[in-house]
């Protein structure tokens, strides 16, 4: 499916819910339309805001008032096609991956308009992709297989836990919370399978079948991809009928978390996984995991850049996110996390329960007086407060060290492994094969204890 039909068919949404709303009541002009928006110089003082200010933004940015505007419409707009599917009681992953595989089809479905367009959407890569481009980036971003789970479980995920909006729909089902490691292993799944790309040298130990492309149709992003669109659509229609109801206990009551009914509040959160919010989640995975690993010493030229947030775009594409939405370059993402984050009401209490559950993995694996747990605890919050911020990190209650700055001795580290993998074709291989392994490992225990991968 073209992303400009998709694009229309939200818009014809947005237009619809804008209708609904101007017949009760007269819309402010301002761009505050919900509880959870705040005003562009409220976190101004924030240390992540001031650090993207002064290094990644021109001099003189300012917040585009158009783009405020679209970070906010975009609250009010889900996934408008899984939900016309979802409202029908249809669940799509498995029937979709079958027709468009083995060419299988539910009679119910053929004629079903909803799913003959997301047929159409994963049944063949849009024009604007460029493979070429993609595997480019997706070798850049699986360059550090080390540092790639460090920076999504210690920048991205952790950074995210700042914001309730993006926090209230994991509390309210129990995603990281109850489940904590499943969840992380398979959100670590999903980067690396989007990541995949055809190898040219693997040690024959762990040699397996290539991949044509990387995100080939059929291919493991492909299937995670059309899973999580199922499961973000179930939340989402789930949220808003009342039946997410973990977070009782979690955090304190409040009105503004769920209407009288149970039902989630709308008006002050807009759609729980909205357009805004997929596209922050986007940019934690794309972005920020990039930023990570240049400041600890990865050499990312400016096409490969390009590369990993193109491969990221088809990623968000197939889940459901407006590409008209994503911001077009590196430049363009960092203006539009910069006003997204001015924005966004913060709760630390909120996302606390979340941290928690992350930070105490170690020692839940390796035992709860293991030294080497505490220690690994210890170097985790190390990196969430000298990447993300002290704010941020005592926020979230996360420990303090006084080796915090001895965890940037991986950055030579860092510049010797890049530098002889680019000069021994012996070291690339064995980087490889590491990483080759550990997901082939990480693969086996989720297919063993993840009922999601069962």
């Amino acid at each position: 499916m073209d992303s400009i039909d998709i694009s229309k068919k939200i818009a014809k949404t947005s237009a619809a819910s804008a209708r609904q709303g101007a017949g009760c009541h007269q819309a402010p002009v301002s761009y505050q339309h919900h509880g959870r928006t705040t005003a562009i110089d409220d976190h101004s003082d924030l240390q992540v805001l001031k650090r993207i200010k002064r290094y990644l933004l021109p001099k003189d940015f300012v917040i585009s008032q158009d783009l405020l505007e679209e970070i906010v419409a975009g609250y009010d707009i889900g996934d408008p096609i899984a939900d016309d599917l979802a409202s029908d009681g249809i669940r799509f992953a498995k029937p979709l991956q079958q027709f468009i595989i083995d060419k299988k089809a539910d009679s119910n479905l053929k004629n079903n308009s909803s799913f003959n367009a997301l047929t159409e959407q994963f049944s063949r890569h849009p024009d604007w992709f460029d493979p070429k481009l993609a595997q480019i980036g997706a070798v850049a971003y699986r360059r550090y297989p080390l540092m790639l789970i460090w920076l999504l479980r210690n920048v991205a995920l952790m950074a995210g836990y700042s914001i309730p909006a993006l926090s209230l729909p994991l509390i309210q089902t129990g995603a990281l919370m109850h489940d904590a490691l499943p969840r992380l292993m398979r959100t670590y799944a999903y980067i690396l399978a989007v990541s995949e790309h055809p190898q040219l040298h693997l040690d024959s130990e762990h040699s397996k079948p290539n991949i044509e492309r990387v995100l080939a149709i059929g291919s493991e992003g492909w299937q995670q991809s059309i899973k999580v669109r199922q499961i973000h659509t179930s939340v989402r229609q789930n949220l808003l009928k009342g039946k997410g109801n973990a977070a009782k206990g979690v955090i304190p009551d409040a009105n503004q978390h769920h209407n009288p009914d149970g039902s989630w509040n709308t008006a002050y959160w807009g759609i729980p996984i909205n357009q805004t919010d997929m596209i922050a989640t986007h940019l934690q995975f794309s972005l920020l995991i990039m930023r990570g690993l240049r400041l600890l010493g990865a050499r990312i030229s400016t096409e490969e850049a390009e590369g990993i947030l193109h491969l990221w775009n088809l990623a968000s594409y197939w889940m459901g996110v407006d590409l008209q939405r994503l911001p077009k370059d590196e430049a363009a993402c960092w203006e539009w996390l910069y006003t997204y984050l001015s924005i966004q009401q913060l709760d630390f209490k909120m996302g606390r329960p979340l941290a928690k559950a992350l930070h105490d993995l170690p020692r839940q694996l390796m035992g709860e007086d293991n030294r080497r747990g505490r220690f690994v605890e210890m170097v985790n919050a190390s990196v969430t407060r000298t990447l993300v911020g002290d704010d941020i990190g005592d926020g979230l209650n996360l420990p303090k060290s006084k080796i915090r700055f001895g965890v940037l001795s991986s950055v030579p580290i860092l510049f010797a492994l890049d530098t002889a993998r680019q000069h021994n074709s012996r070291v690339a291989n064995k980087l490889e094969a590491f990483r080759a392994k550990r997901q082939d490992n990480m693969n086996w225990w989720l297919k063993k204890n993840d009922e999601y991968y069962k």
